[in-house]
């Protein structure tokens, strides 16, 4: 790791490590950025360093643009993700210019943590990816427990379109909790996906 993405990573670590929010007594988002990054390592090792400093910094100080600040409905939830991809994105850029950076690797990493040109830029989907991975294996299963089976089977069929056939395939061997597979298998069947690619 060169002393640039140490310098970096540490920083966005730092930042996430002011979360409020708990998780198992760590904040939250400093444990969704450790998580996110271990899934890189495993699905795509070798990743760019823009690619892995997007990839840790995607939800950098998420809480400080709560969903609640936007109005309700889908129309709400589209402002609030685009806004907080934004500043995501605008946080990253100064956390890599304090590491030296240059600027075509600062712009890159910002166009992924906005995940520009999703279906046709082969790094933006390895993030997307990479965020399904870790929220069918490390956070589904919350969700399930707290909606009813028919929502869950929606959200994994949405889940599943967003993801590459690899990512898919992945997935099965991605320790996912017995009861996510499960639904996760369930949800291939309804939605016409093949999870093995």
């Amino acid at each position: 790791m060169t002393d640039r993405l140490q310098c970096a990573l540490s920083a966005i670590d730092a930042a996430n490590a002011r979360d409020p929010a708990l998780e198992a007594g760590e904040p939250a988002e400093h444990v969704y950025g450790r998580r996110m990054s271990e899934a890189l390592d495993a699905f795509a090792p070798g990743a760019s360093e823009a690619l892995q400093i997007a990839v840790r910094g995607q939800h950098l100080e998420r809480w400080l643009n709560p969903r609640n600040a936007f109005p309700e409905g889908r129309a709400g939830y589209i402002a609030w993700r685009n806004a907080a991809k934004r500043r995501h994105a605008e946080r990253v850029a100064e956390i890599m210019r304090g590491c030296g950076y240059d600027e075509g690797t600062i712009a890159r990493a910002g166009a992924l943590v906005r995940k520009e040109n999703l279906r046709s830029d082969a790094e933006t989907q390895t993030l997307e990816d990479v965020a399904c991975l870790v929220f069918l294996r490390h956070y589904a299963l919350s969700f399930a427990s707290k909606h009813a089976e028919e929502k869950v089977l929606d959200i994994l069929v949405k889940t599943q379109r967003k993801m590459s056939p690899r990512a898919r395939s992945a997935a099965l061997d991605f320790g996912l909790p017995a009861p996510v597979l499960a639904l996760y298998e369930r949800a291939s069947g309804a939605s016409g996906v093949d999870p093995s690619g």
